[in-house]
């Protein structure tokens, strides 16, 4: 038997981008979730996945079609599992659900096998509290959309093996993907630490009167954001200097918010049911602006962006 492919347990959203990432790296991939409509559906979705990719011309016709000859699915987990070099786990965000998971994956596959978490909250050695061989388990988060943003998060537990952490990010880079190693298993990881950053002092600068959400919004669209994805923030500290930026924060950071908890305003829009986009309210009236194109224009904006970081 074979051990040549890529198995992704969970064919929603993020395992649907995952599967497709893996299929245009030239892996045979089979996509495995609870029942086989719901794999299928997965399958599908990651099709679309590479057909977006093709039209944003980040493969090529030729390309596209073979990965989508290599994406299969079915519903029987241990069946896949028999032919797992790699695993990724991208089921819903319970604690519990994953350690059944893993459990169970960790009786069946040998321990060279890789068994890796897109968990975006949990911590993997939790995850994996109830393995055998823990030094084969580490999260892989990829940030969504998976299959176009480039970002995954390589983050090592308590028991992680170092070199298989290596190893993880040179295949992910080889995927095209910007693989990052968190050394430590910290709430956060390591994006969502500089994101929850951001969104504190945004979400306090609205509910200060300081400006509004919509102007907030822009100065990140329009200033740090637009620069970001080529002039990461210790690259504009160097290229500043880091007496300028000691100045400054020496200035800034007393006044910047450190309430050591989520903002009062955020409890008491939940407790007025705005709670977002779902809700039709929650910083914005949603029935003043269409969520379906603000996505369009995100992925349209990362696949410009990505073209012109490939070349």
């Amino acid at each position: 038997m074979r051990r040549d492919a890529v198995v992704v347990v969970g064919s929603g959203l993020m395992g649907s981008g995952i599967a497709c990432r893996a299929a245009l790296a030239g892996n045979p991939v089979i996509m495995v979730d609870t029942e086989l409509s719901r794999a299928e559906h997965g399958r599908e979705k990651a099709c679309q996945c590479v057909d977006e990719l093709q039209k944003g011309q980040l493969c090529s016709i030729e390309e596209a079609e073979a990965a989508k000859t290599r994406l299969s699915c079915g519903a029987q987990l241990e069946t896949a599992l028999e032919h797992a070099r790699l695993v990724i786990e991208a089921i819903y965000e319970d604690l519990e659900a994953k350690q059944k998971i893993f459990e169970s994956m960790d009786a069946l596959l040998p321990p060279e096998v890789p068994l890796l978490s897109n968990t975006s909250g949990l911590r993997i050695t939790d995850i994996a509290a109830r393995v055998r061989h823990p030094e084969r388990t580490l999260t892989t988060h990829f940030w969504y959309p998976g299959h176009l943003v480039p970002l995954v998060e390589v983050v090592m537990g308590e028991h992680s093996s170092l070199q298989m952490a290596e190893d993880i990010q040179n295949e992910l880079n080889q995927w095209g993907k910007a693989a990052v190693l968190v050394r430590r298993d910290e709430p956060g990881q390591l994006a969502n630490r500089i994101l929850q950053a951001v969104l504190r002092e945004s979400i306090a600068i609205v509910a200060s009167g300081l400006a509004t959400a919509e102007d907030v919004d822009t100065a990140v669209k329009m200033g740090m954001g637009i620069r970001f994805p080529a002039w990461g923030p210790l690259e504009h500290t160097d290229a500043v200097g880091l007496e300028l930026v000691r100045s400054t924060q020496t200035t800034v950071l007393p006044s910047i918010d450190n309430y050591p908890g989520p903002n009062p305003i955020l409890d008491a829009k939940i407790k007025q049911g705005e709670l977002g986009y779902k809700a039709g309210k929650g910083f914005y009236d949603w029935s003043r602006k269409d969520m379906k194109a603000l996505e369009a224009k995100r992925d349209r904006f990362i696949i410009q962006a990505l073209q012109i970081l490939n070349t």
